[in-house]
Formats: C-alpha cells, structure tokens, sequence
C-alpha cells in the first residue's frame, strides 16, 4: 500500500479527484442540455411574441438566420438577430420586419450597459421610434434620420441604430437603397 505522506500518493489522489469532478460537471452538462436548449426555444418564442402578437407559428432558416413568422398558415413578417458593439459590450438585438420590410419593432435581448445612461436603449420609449420605420428612415435624426437619440447614451444608441439599418440591407436584399461601404 502507499504511504499517505508519499507523493505518489497525492498524485493518484488529485487525479482521482480531477477525474471525479470531470465525470459530475459531463453527467451534469448531459442531463441539462435538453432543458437549457427548451428554455432558449421558450424566450426565443417570447420575444417573437412580443414582435408579432398575432403569431401562430414560425419556421427557423438555420442558413439564412432568419425566423419567418405566420399567421393562418400566411407569412406576415420576418425577424432575425443582430449583435452591435455598445459603450458597454455586445448589445444583442431581435429586429422585426413586416413583408414589406419596415420595421415591427426591435427588442434588446441582452447588453452590458451603464445603467441609467446606456441601458436606456430598453425602454419602450426608445424602442418604440422603430416601430413603421422603412429602411431608409432609420437613422439618428441629425442624421436625416427618424430616431431621436438619448442623453448620454449616443455610443450605445447610434451602435443600435447603425447596426439595425446594417443588417436589415445585409439580411434582406432590398432594390434602391445602397448599401454603405
């Protein structure tokens, strides 16, 4: 048998552990990941719910990134994901579009903004100026634009805004609006 105070012994009994705990956090992860991918499928639907009210179902384009949402069995809008880079991190946006391409609104999945300055960009009344837009509107108004900004949070708003107009003329090849260079 190996003495306690051998280091052979702390070897084998730090390997044990290490394996042990390896062997727990995999189990763990195994029994998990089924629940956590329900739970993302569950907000994902939240938030397209709240985008498009009437939703009856909605097919997810894996290739093209793009959930198309239906109503008696018809598309009546489009939504997709984006991510900006804001004053604090990575903001995380759901842009929802009508078939005609203007805008049902946008939410904030996640971000790492101040909190009263940057953060702002979640409220209703921020995202509410979305709402109806055309591609062509969506810009700061100092910009020509239809988007009032926010006191003190002009990186992370102008990151949501540019990012928004990027990505529906990325996402969605519209006829008749340039795309910038």
């Amino acid at each position: 048998m190996i003495k306690r105070s051998s280091g052979s012994f702390t070897i084998l009994f730090l390997t044990l552990i290490v394996f042990l705990s390896v062997v727990t956090l995999s189990l763990t992860d195994d029994l998990t990941q089924e629940r956590i991918a329900a739970a993302r499928q569950a907000a994902i639907k939240r938030m397209l719910i709240s985008l498009f009210s009437e939703m009856e179902a909605y097919h997810y384009d894996a290739q093209l990134r793009i959930y198309t949402i239906f109503e008696a069995g018809k598309p009546i809008g489009q939504a997709f994901m984006v991510q900006a880079g804001g004053y604090g991190g990575p903001i995380d946006i759901m842009v929802g579009l009508e078939t005609d391409y203007s805008l049902r609104g946008i939410r904030i999945v996640s971000h790492r903004e101040t909190p009263g300055l940057g953060a702002r960009i979640t409220e209703a009344a921020f995202l509410e100026r979305f709402v109806g837009l055309t591609v062509e509107q969506i810009a700061l108004t100092r910009d020509n634009g239809r988007i009032d900004g926010i006191t003190a949070a002009t990186i992370s708003v102008r990151a949501v805004v540019d990012k928004v107009r990027e990505a529906i003329i990325t996402k969605i090849d519209l006829p008749n609006v340039e795309k910038e260079e």
